[in-house]
């Protein structure tokens, strides 16, 4: 058998892998033909190939609803992005989740037992407003709000702040509630609202512009799927929702072979991230420590012991939601303190 090191974690770093030459990006627009509803399925047709190396800018919904139910909420409808309101008339084909992903992308050269780097290129802001609401017997606290409420957030996109409140602003920091791949096959037509093995809803904010994730490939062209836009978000999201919002990212898919990974992993430009998902919060924080020690020691070489001391004394254990079935969480590994 061979070791949990060498299950968990990529060996050598995979962001020190050759990348192929860029290529110029393709577009693939969020409208009724592109976008899975609510599921990531192995089983699921592309909606678009590309090659190993390649760029792709993808247009997704928010979770904030139909135009009718956005205006009744306040939104004025020039402010309503033009592909919303096709996708719920069209779209028929829903469930078991809510999530309405843009995809599956599927990446021709990637196998099962590979690794499917995800360099998240950029971000944009498609709208001037985000929605934040809770409902009845949802989020972390159901029965102190035994209610809904939903809140319209206007969103300054040039200043790239959130007018919450009143003397409430709040910097803009565009990620991916969810992004992933698909599952393994036995999962069948898996849920988009809990985080696993296969990414998906993980509501990370550290997966902004700028860092790369790093997901294994259970079916051929991994089929990845993007969605659930925020403006921005605390660690826990406790009330079930960040600042949801309409977003196009630009993502570069490269496909590492004779590599390894069973959970997810991240690499910011300051900081190694790994994660653990689990119905219990306990489990999920012994999974994400137990990753991080791992790729402590088959990435940087460090003793099992080691690991564990360095991952007490200089790294970050943070809640990364509560709300979403499999809760999450991941620990933060700084880059500045290896010299070497």
């Amino acid at each position: 058998m061979k070791s949990l090191a060498v299950i968990l974690l990529i060996v050598p770093t995979l962001a020190a892998a050759q990348s192929p030459a860029p290529s110029a990006p393709v577009f693939l627009p969020a409208t009724p033909t592109t976008v899975a509803w609510g599921y990531y399925w192995s089983k699921a047709k592309p909606v678009l190939t590309v090659h190993s190396g390649d760029t792709v800018r993808m247009q997704t919904l928010s979770t904030c609803g139909s135009n009718e139910r956005l205006e009744a909420e306040g939104v004025a409808r020039a402010d309503i992005p033009a592909w919303n309101q096709p996708i719920y008339d069209k779209v028929t084909d829903k469930g078991p989740g809510g999530h309405i992903l843009t995809g599956p992308v599927a990446i021709a050269e990637a196998q099962p037992g590979d690794v499917l780097e995800v360099d998240i290129l950029s971000i944009d802001i498609d709208a001037p407003f985000a929605c934040n609401g809770f409902g009845v017997g949802r989020g972390f606290l159901p029965d102190d709000f035994p209610y809904g409420r939903t809140k319209i957030i206007p969103l300054d996109r040039q200043k790239m702040i959130a007018h919450f409140a009143p003397g409430i602003d709040i910097p803009l920091h565009p990620f991916f509630g969810s992004m992933g791949d698909a599952p393994p096959e036995s999962a069948g037509r898996f849920s988009s609202v809990p985080p696993w093995m296969h990414g998906g809803n993980m509501d990370n904010k550290l997966l902004v512009a700028g860092t790369t994730l790093y997901l294994p490939v259970h079916a051929p062209g991994a089929l990845f799927e993007a969605g659930d836009g925020h403006a921005g978000q605390g660690n826990g999201e406790v009330d079930i929702t960040a600042m949801e919002t309409f977003l196009t990212g630009t993502f570069r898919f490269i496909v590492h072979k004779d590599q390894h990974l069973l959970w997810p992993r991240a690499e910011t430009p300051t900081a190694y991230v790994a994660m653990g998902f689990s119905p219990d919060l306990k489990t999920a924080t012994e999974m994400a420590v137990r990753n991080n020690i791992d790729f402590l020691v088959a990435d940087k070489h460090l003793s099992r012991d080691d690991a564990y001391m360095l991952t007490s004394v200089a790294c970050d254990v943070d809640i990364t939601q509560l709300v979403d079935q499999n809760v999450g969480v991941h620990v933060i590994c700084p880059k500045d303190i290896f010299t070497q």
